[in-house]
């Protein structure tokens, strides 16, 4: 079965680091540009980072740069976003998604998780 699964969401204060995986399953993600996505309660969904599946080049939203690290383990078949100075702002689930390019065009997104909330409050 093809799919990937975040974890390690959770509630956290403001100015506190979490970071969060994104594992594949039933596939190998060497070969996929790999997405983060957020979504907050009454928002659209919108994109927080990718990472290249070619030569690991990223990409991060304003919002986050300098605070969110993404970063992959092809040996592990799995992406993870670090999380750093996190804001209320930042509250939100997060999802995953296989794409053919970084920074997205959001036209080639597949394989998407299930998402993990993050929660920033004091």
């Amino acid at each position: 079965q093809v799919q990937l699964v975040e974890s390690g969401g959770g509630l956290v204060q403001p100015g506190g680091s979490l970071r969060l995986s994104c594992a594949a399953s039933g596939f190998t993600l060497d070969y996929y540009a790999i997405g983060w996505f957020r979504q907050a309660p009454g928002k659209e969904r919108e994109g927080v980072s990718c990472i290249s599946s070619s030569d690991g080049s990223t990409y991060y939203a304003d919002s986050v740069k300098g605070r969110f690290t993404i970063s992959r383990d092809n040996a592990k078949n799995t992406v993870y976003l670090q999380m750093n100075s996190l804001k209320p702002e930042d509250t939100a689930v997060y999802y995953c998604a296989t794409d053919l390019q970084c920074p997205s065009s959001w036209e080639y997104l597949e394989v998407w998780g299930q998402g993990t909330l993050v929660t920033v409050s004091s």
